[in-house]
């Protein structure tokens, strides 16, 4: 088995999307779908993105859920569909956290980690935010644990607002 978690930005620019799409199948393409496991948050944008590109290549997903209340207090109504359809063909862990907040993403974060040998990161090279949980913190503690760290960031990849 090769299992790849995947860290990333929420805010991709609607033009950035296909790019990055496109730059994680052709990741993905390098590893038989057969062997492949894919570890994701399912957060909006990177997260989905990756999710949706593995269950495409014939992947299996596994989906790590923050808090108890990410379902009905992070995922919005435009993002609720592919969520739920990405969450019904997944294996589900879920944190034992009630609220979503820095100390569920840090902790869910640091569950994709332990899954994974590899990690796919959508990110721009921004420097971490100091709040904890966000794409370069992720980055900085694969990187610590000697894990090998796949950035995606397509030439024309913006952020949105």
């Amino acid at each position: 088995m090769t299992t790849i978690a995947v860290t990333g930005h929420t805010n991709l620019s609607d033009g950035t999307v296909p790019l990055v799409r496109e730059a994680i199948r052709g990741l993905l393409r390098e590893h038989d779908p057969g062997e492949l496991v894919g570890v994701s948050c399912l957060a909006r944008g990177a997260d989905t993105l990756f999710a949706e590109a593995v269950v495409e290549a014939g992947g299996r997903l596994v989906v790590v859920v923050p808090s108890r209340d990410y379902r009905e207090a992070k995922v919005k109504p435009d993002h609720a569909p592919v969520f739920d359809r990405l969450v019904a063909v997944a294996e589900v862990v879920s944190m034992p956290y009630d609220v979503a907040g820095w100390q569920a993403y840090e902790a869910a974060n640091g569950e994709l980690l332990k899954r994974a040998e590899r990690l796919v990161a959508v990110w721009d090279g921004s420097p971490p935010s100091g709040k904890g949980g966000g794409t370069a913190d992720t980055v900085g503690q694969a990187r610590a644990l000697g894990m090998p760290v796949d950035v995606v960031w397509p030439a024309g990849a913006v952020r949105g607002g």
